[in-house]
């Protein structure tokens, strides 16, 4: 072998032995998942076209009369958009804002027993404002929340991927 290939060959070697591997398609431990959620939610709405676009082999039931066939429903219980002042100028104006996305949620079986009690998780980013550019801010506004929204969906992914249902 030459210098060259093995210079190439050293950052894999690298990888593999600090355990590093690629995410690959999500494994869940149940088959079919219900997601209990109000209609005009677009949380509910991403998770499951996330979900559904995972490649994995989960069933997702949006037919109401089909939950008590899931083997585990999601209850998306708060979904919450915030919004505060933290900083104004001299003549009380606001400069700076801190957008919340807030969502509760719990994991269970269609009998009732618990996979992952009710959980909060919360998301926030700093904005500054400016009245002069109020439409682009808007604009900003919504493409950040939108931003928080997919982190959340992510998280929630990682979190049903490591659950597993009691035998």
């Amino acid at each position: 072998m030459n210098k060259r290939t093995l210079l190439s060959l050293a950052p894999v070697a690298l990888l593999s032995a600090c355990g590093f591997r690629l995410r690959g398609v999500p494994e869940f431990g149940f088959g079919s998942l219900y997601i209990a959620a109000p209609a005009s939610s677009p949380l509910a709405r991403e998770l499951r076209r996330t979900l559904e676009g995972s490649g994995s082999k989960l069933q997702v039931l949006s037919d109401p009369a089909a939950m008590p066939t899931a083997e585990a429903i999601l209850d998306l219980l708060q979904e919450q958009q915030e919004r505060a002042v933290v900083g104004l100028n001299a003549s009380g104006q606001v400069r700076e804002l801190q957008l919340r996305l807030r969502i509760k949620f719990r994991l269970r079986t269609p009998a009732g027993a618990e996979l992952i009690p009710e959980t909060e998780l919360l998301q926030q980013r700093d904005i500054s404002y400016n009245e002069t550019i109020a439409l682009a801010k808007e604009a900003e506004e919504a493409l950040l929340y939108r931003n928080m929204r997919t982190d959340l969906v992510q998280q929630l992914m990682r979190r049903l991927s490591l659950t597993r249902p009691a035998k």
